[in-house]
């Protein structure tokens, strides 16, 4: 179990070497798409069907001994790069900076505990634990997830949370500045306290169950969604909460998670969805696999559904070509929209410095 809390400190930034005391390092995960859908020639992007991308993360740790680390983890990106991005305007590149912390951790023979402070991923749910191009096995994200009105965010957080094992069971707990489903900068107004926990139990090597919440102020006076005579931000919370699960054998992996969202309103009713998916991956050679996520998103307003599949070669065990199909559907229009995207992914690990 102590690896689930290293997992934590990997995807924030790889971590240096065990056998090292302290010490500097950099990996770099770069990744370029390509993709035609129908949806960007229509608004409010009104642009050609085809269409490229990028998106580079940067990971630099610094081990300053056994037990104090500062991780980081910085995005750039372009606009598109995601479908979540095809419903915006206009072209450009932005930085993200996902993870900037200071982290204490402490292990033992079968516990261990991680406590860091500083920018930090949500710690709602199981997915941004494995967001990385190298890790997900098809090419969009659940539709739970996301960098602008999605109800997770897949950008970072200001605050701090303590992460700890024992035997087979792992717990989180996150203190923040803002809501998962509303990030807020220091700079920015309208930032209250959320608080997100989580726990987990391996059943066997392989299969682990999960649970996590969240709750807190999730609103702005800026939002799109704070409408006119609304009370202050500080008196709606949101409430949510959600179960995953994770399983692996040999050639195969599945992972699923169910999820509701609770935003509560006075001026209008409060707004309640729902969301789940289901992913599979099957390695059929050592250098390839096909994979295959369902989910769906349901609200008061209507649902939709999401399907994607995807074949996977592995060129060399530092890079990936992904080739997708995605299916897109509101049931209350019956719209479609169809995506077809190939990914190239690399990891480079340009800086590695060690010492006792």
């Amino acid at each position: 179990m102590i690896r689930l809390v290293l997992l934590a400190v990997l995807v924030a930034g790889a971590a240096v070497s065990q056998e090292a005391d302290r010490g500097l390092d950099l990996r770099v995960l770069i990744g370029t798409s390509v993709f035609a859908s129908p949806e960007l020639t229509e608004a409010p992007r009104d642009g050609a069907p085809v269409a490229a991308g990028f998106r580079s993360v940067f990971y630099p740790t610094w081990k300053i001994n056994k037990h104090w680390t500062v991780t980081g983890v910085l995005q750039v990106r372009s606009r598109p790069y995601v479908s979540e991005d095809f419903g915006t305007q206009g072209y450009g590149a932005k930085l993200d900076v996902i993870q900037a912390s200071l982290g204490y951790s402490q292990f033992w023979t079968n516990s261990s505990i991680l406590v860091r402070l500083g920018q930090l991923p949500a710690a709602f749910g199981s997915f941004p634990m494995r967001y990385s191009d190298m890790d997900n096995p098809v090419i969009d994200k659940p539709q739970a997830y996301g960098y602008y009105y999605a109800p997770v965010t897949t950008l970072g957080l200001t605050g701090a949370q303590v992460d700890a094992t024992w035997h087979a069971w792992d717990a989180r707990v996150q203190l923040a500045n803002s809501s998962p489903s509303n990030p807020r900068s220091v700079w920015e107004r309208d930032q209250y306290a959320n608080w997100t926990v989580g726990a987990g139990y391996t059943i066997v090597q392989g299969f682990r169950v999960g649970l996590s919440a969240y709750r807190g102020p999730y609103l702005d006076r800026q939002s799109p969604f704070y409408f006119p005579n609304e009370w202050a931000p500080k008196r709606l919370p949101a409430t949510a909460y959600g179960t995953d699960v994770s399983w692996a054998r040999g050639h195969t992996s599945i992972n699923g998670e169910w999820q509701r969202f609770i935003f509560a309103y006075h001026a209008i009713p409060t707004f309640v969805e729902d969301t789940g998916y289901g992913e599979i991956k099957q390695v059929i050679h050592p250098r390839w696999f096909i994979a295959g996520r369902a989910g769906y998103m349901r609200n008061t307003f209507g649902a939709t559904q999401a399907y994607e599949g995807a074949i996977g070669m592995r060129p060399s065990a530092n890079q990936l070509i992904k080739a997708g199909y995605q299916l897109q559907r509101d049931s209350s229009s019956g719209h479609l929209d169809h995506i077809v995207a190939l990914q190239y992914v690399a990891v480079i690990h340009p800086l590695v410095v060690a010492g006792h």
